[in-house]
């Protein structure tokens, strides 16, 4: 479990492709406060620690998260968002973030907004999408590349959000630009609500 408050931006420094899976090396500040088995989101794709080096670790994705994930097309020098999961106890400074990406949306446009930046994505959507959870509100939660964000100027394919310094300066996100496409992970609240209404018929 998340928040979607990026620890730090990790620099990839391996990829490694066996059969279908790839072997991810990130080099990152807390590397060596790692533990094999330990869970941390990738652009706010959990994954499990599988090796450690000396200001790095390695961690392995399936092909699944592959095609849902931006993970597939990281390329050497590339930057990450990384959080560790969440310690039982602490502040839920986001908002409840599971670390399983719904799918990939792309950028449409970024303004500047005096000294801050607005962001637009699209992503696919259809019936059964929506019925699963797959949308936003305006005001609601949105975890972009494992950020969590507010909506805002919510429509049935695209949305927005304000991105202030901070986050600009700490994620990838003053990577993102036209055409950069990211993860999506909706609000697990839409997503149970949706299917209880799909039960109740």
């Amino acid at each position: 479990m998340f928040s979607g408050i990026v620890e730090a931006c990790g620099e990839v420094v391996g990829l490694v492709r066996e059969g279908e899976n790839l072997h991810l090396t990130i080099a990152c500040p807390f590397a060596s406060e790692l533990k094999i088995d330990q869970s941390v989101a990738h652009n706010g794709v959990c994954l499990t620690v599988v090796a450690l080096d000396e200001g790095r670790y390695t961690v392995t994705a399936i092909q699944e998260t592959l095609d849902r994930s931006n993970l597939g097309s990281l390329q050497l020098g590339d930057h990450v968002n990384l959080e560790r999961s969440m310690l039982l106890g602490g502040r839920l400074d986001g908002h409840i973030v599971q670390g399983h990406v719904d799918m990939k949306a792309r950028c449409v446009s970024v303004t500047e907004a005096d000294g801050s930046w607005l962001y637009r994505f699209e992503h696919a959507t259809d019936a059964a999408l929506a019925r699963k959870g797959y949308m936003t509100v305006e005001k609601g939660s949105i975890t972009v590349n494992g950020v969590s964000l507010t909506v805002c100027d919510s429509e049935k394919t695209s949305f927005g959000v304000a991105i202030i310094p901070y986050t600009h300066e700490h994620t990838n996100f003053k990577y993102i630009q036209p055409g950069t496409e990211v993860n999506l992970e909706f609000d697990i609240v839409g997503k149970y609500l949706c299917k209880m209404q799909e039960y109740a018929g």
